[in-house]
């Protein structure tokens, strides 16, 4: 899961920064005459920031899941087997300790997405100007909260697989003991 994570993180955090880039390229678009790709490149900026806004729900989701299903079957397959208790409470303190990471940067990138949209000049409602500079920082603060985020979870998660390793080596060992195959 390791590398799987990594893979999915980068591709989170790449999304996010390119779509920084974007916003950081495009230039201004409340003064008329907006160019076409000024307009078209705004559009890109919102679309990519969706997108990007859904690829790290999509990661932080998965890394709830897997929590959520390990420590499911360290529990299960320790109490078949008569484990020590400390599988388990390994298993659940690696969740309970990566789960907030997890919400807080699904939350950081719906408040990235909210403070896009409060300084959007196309929805229409005044003084959006004000809110661009509240979203630059925002986007650069999220950017940087998802890399340590990810490194939490990256580091949660391997030693969650120490855990599994764990539990695989003892019911080895017992099975090897009762003579099963």
């Amino acid at each position: 899961m390791t590398r799987i994570f990594t893979t999915l993180a980068w591709f989170a955090l790449l999304a996010v920064a390119a779509n920084l880039f974007i916003g950081l390229m495009l230039g201004d678009i409340r003064t008329p005459p907006v160019a076409h790709d000024t307009l078209t490149w705004a559009r890109v900026h919102r679309l990519g920031g969706v997108a990007a806004a859904l690829t790290v729900v999509l990661v932080e989701s998965i890394v709830v899941t897997y929590f959520v299903g390990t420590s499911r079957w360290v529990k299960e397959v320790s109490e078949t087997y008569h484990l020590e208790p400390r599988f388990i409470a390994e298993s659940n303190r690696l969740k309970r300790r990566t789960f907030p990471w997890a919400v807080l940067s699904m939350l950081a990138i719906v408040g990235l997405i909210a403070s896009g949209g409060a300084c959007d000049p196309s929805t229409g409602q005044p003084n959006t100007e004000t809110w661009v500079t509240s979203h630059l920082m925002a986007a650069f603060v999220v950017v940087g909260f998802m890399g340590w985020s990810s490194v939490v979870e990256w580091n949660n998660i391997h030693a969650n697989q120490q855990v599994i390793g764990g539990v695989l080596a003892e019911v080895k060992r017992i099975r090897e003991e009762r003579g099963l195959p």
